[in-house]
């Protein structure tokens, strides 16, 4: 099991225990679109927008989790966030 948990999570960059990194610029909008749903939530143009970018703003960083992820742990987050997205897109 532990030899798992150390493939699982190694970072193959570094060889570090990677599981959560510093979020890069299209989390960063994915935090900030997501604030501002949750703090002004409206049914407007600007929370159809703002929703597009929270939703849209996760495949993207799903999608580049999948591909470019350091270790098979934040492969599988990145797939865990884009089948979420994928099924809240249909309310």
């Amino acid at each position: 099991m532990r030899r798992f948990l150390d493939w699982f999570f190694r970072s193959r960059e570094t060889g570090a225990i990677t599981i959560a990194q510093w979020p890069n610029l299209i989390l960063w909008i994915v935090i900030v679109a997501g604030l501002l749903l949750w703090i002004w939530p409206s049914a407007g143009r600007a929370s159809v927008v703002l929703t597009i970018a929270f939703k849209g703003g996760l495949m993207i960083w799903g999608a580049d989790e999948i591909i470019r992820g350091v270790n098979p742990w934040r492969r599988c987050l990145g797939a865990a966030v884009v089948v979420y997205a994928l099924t809240t897109l249909v309310p």
